[in-house]
């Protein structure tokens, strides 16, 4: 089966161009790679056909919108204007008829974005998710599936196409897809099953394809990242400096940790001064532990929302959202 990692939005009249990249250059969005392709190659320059993912590459400069007049408070993290009801992005009535599976799911991902005063709140969700060789566990017993199937259901109230791309990664891009209201069941082992070669931990070349793709094909709604791994990255140094350098887009990074890993490092990049290192805190992270799967679905939704409204103050302040 083709995979095609390019999101189409429903809102759209027609296509919209890649953003430029750094230097004036037309930005190309990295093609498909064909079905049963591996993954990348052990020294990380990519599969035959694939371009490598250039994580040096500076996002395009955001413009900051006028600053809030002095001792003004910040907006409310919320996306509805004040007095008007809270529209999930996809209906329950739709996603009981699409995906009837996910009905539960979606209903608790809506109690914790009421409680989190994010309901109706719109975001491009993404989906990263790590291939490095001490996961196949959790893709064998079913934790990665079922991430999955809580961040679509997530994805429902936070955007209309009940879509949400997919990043495979480990020492380069292993594979691309979508997940949807109308194909998810028992999807992501098949997908994982056919990219071959389990490598490294680069998250920098999962963050850099996640932004390429936001920048070639998001609209105006900010991106919400939930991005999976059960290790800290080959490349340190590369991670912090793609999560630095992306703060100054509409990007939240929710990460989550599989495993007994102390996950050191992400605690110490959710940590990141600011303004020291970054403009605007763009990223949190929690360990679901070595049984992901025991986590109620309501405390991985309460998790994954602890730090977004915050973020959404903090990027509208800052001019980074203009919402």
């Amino acid at each position: 089966m083709a995979i095609d990692y390019r999101k189409h939005r429903a809102s759209r009249s027609g296509p919209t161009a890649p953003s430029p990249a750094p230097g004036g250059s037309p930005a190309v969005p990295a093609p498909a790679p064909a079905p049963g392709t591996s993954g990348g190659s052990s020294d990380g320059s990519g599969a035959a056909g694939r371009p490598r993912v250039d994580y040096r590459k500076r996002p395009a400069a955001t413009a900051p919108a006028s600053a809030p007049a002095p001792g003004a408070a910040p907006g409310p993290a919320s996306g509805p204007a004040s007095g008007t009801v809270p529209v999930p992005g996809v209906s329950l009535e739709k996603v009981a008829v699409r995906a009837p599976g996910l009905v539960s799911l979606y209903k608790t991902a809506g109690v914790s974005l009421a409680k989190h005063r994010v309901e109706g709140r719109r975001a491009a969700v993404y989906l990263v998710l790590d291939r490095s060789g001490s996961m196949r566990p959790y893709y064998r017993d079913g934790s990665v599936q079922h991430l999955a199937e809580q961040t679509l259901a997530l994805a429902a109230h936070l955007d209309d196409d009940g879509v949400v791309p997919v990043v495979f990664f480990s020492t380069d891009i292993d594979g691309t897809a979508e997940i949807s209201l109308d194909a998810y069941r028992d999807r992501i082992n098949p997908l994982h099953e056919s990219m071959g070669h389990m490598g490294r931990t680069n998250y920098h070349v999962a963050m850099q394809a996640v932004l390429d793709h936001y920048e070639a094909h998001g609209g105006p709604d900010p991106a919400f990242v939930v991005f999976q791994t059960d290790g800290s990255p080959s490349s340190r140094a590369a991670a912090e400096h793609v999560l630095c350098t992306a703060a100054r887009l509409p990007v939240f990074w929710q990460f989550v940790g599989f495993g007994q890993d102390e996950f050191r490092f992400l605690r110490r990049l959710d940590e990141l001064p600011v303004p020291g290192r970054r403009v605007v805190d763009n990223a949190g992270f929690f360990a679901a532990g070595p049984a992901p799967k025991s986590l109620s679905d309501a405390e991985l939704y309460d998790r994954l929302l602890g730090e977004f409204p915050q973020w959404l103050t903090a990027a509208r302040a800052a001019g980074i959202l203009r919402d």
